[in-house]
């Protein structure tokens, strides 16, 4: 009996109880042009309780999240309002206010919610953002990734009936242009397809991007979306008549492809340029 008693408290002690958290952990990833993003934090609830101005307090420092303190990570440089952060991992940590929220960037990310000490030559970045009412309720802590452009985005921060965006930017271009320019010394027909495609989608140099299309049409000469581009890069430098015929060539290669889409878009650009 004695044996019994004893095996059983010994599996009671080695038990694994498992219940669900109060604030599941969430970890959110996305590039943003070509950084990577990675926001790691914990997801509180309402349950019925009055969030900003009574369960976050406003004018206080807030961890943003539950648990332990948010983090973001980038890969690359960032610029936060007028603030440039380095790549890295930084801590998030907000001071709701009623119209406008403060945003920390902290460099020490290894604390259970709040620093026991707030250090302010730990703060690599501060920006102060508008408060946004929203008709709808969130009942769970979610943060997103919004806006999302070539050059940056907003990381969201959403509860109760108020939604906050902190706008950062993201080296691209530049990243984009050091790319373009390195492979420019050996490029295939995609390598100056792309680069012409990028400089024309963010308004650089279109002379540029007209030679790099030529060679690319030479490069590949039945590539209908190749021949597509061209046509949109010369109507951009107001060369209507070598953009009719480029739509021309990517309309025969399209239809003999079987590609109906491209088909369409180039009927639909030579009407607008008078070519039909």
């Amino acid at each position: 009996m004695l044996l019994w008693v004893g095996l059983l408290g010994s599996a009671l002690a080695t038990a694994q109880i498992q219940t669900p958290q109060p604030s599941p952990g969430s970890e959110l990833k996305q590039t943003v042009g070509l950084t990577e993003v990675v926001v790691n934090y914990s997801r509180p609830s309402a349950k019925g309780r009055v969030i900003f101005g009574d369960l976050v307090p406003y004018d206080k420092v807030w961890r943003t999240g539950a648990n332990m303190n948010t983090t973001l990570s980038f890969s690359d440089p960032v610029k936060v309002g007028a603030s440039e952060l380095a790549a890295g991992t930084y801590a998030l940590y907000t001071k709701p206010g009623k119209e406008q929220w403060t945003v920390y960037f902290y460099t020490d990310t290894n604390n259970g919610g709040l620093p026991a000490q707030w250090d302010d030559a730990k703060v690599a970045a501060s920006v102060t953002v508008p408060a946004n009412a929203m008709s709808q309720t969130v009942e769970t802590f979610t943060i997103t990734l919004d806006d999302l452009t070539n050059n940056g985005a907003s990381i969201g921060l959403l509860w109760a009936n108020t939604y906050v965006a902190i706008p950062f930017a993201v080296p691209s271009k530049e990243k984009a242009i050091r790319s373009i320019e390195a492979t420019m010394s050996g490029p295939g027909g995609n390598d100056y397809y792309a680069a012409a495609s990028y400089y024309h989608e963010e308004g650089l140099d279109l002379q540029k991007a007209r030679t790099w299309i030529d060679k690319a049409t030479e490069m590949s000469p039945d590539a209908y979306w190749i021949w597509r581009r061209k046509s949109l890069i010369y109507a951009a430098l107001g060369d209507k008549k070598g953009a009719i015929a480029a739509a021309k060539e990517s309309l025969a290669k399209a239809q003999k492809a079987g590609n109906m889409d491209y088909v369409k878009l180039n009927e639909d650009s030579l009407k607008e340029w008078g070519g039909m």
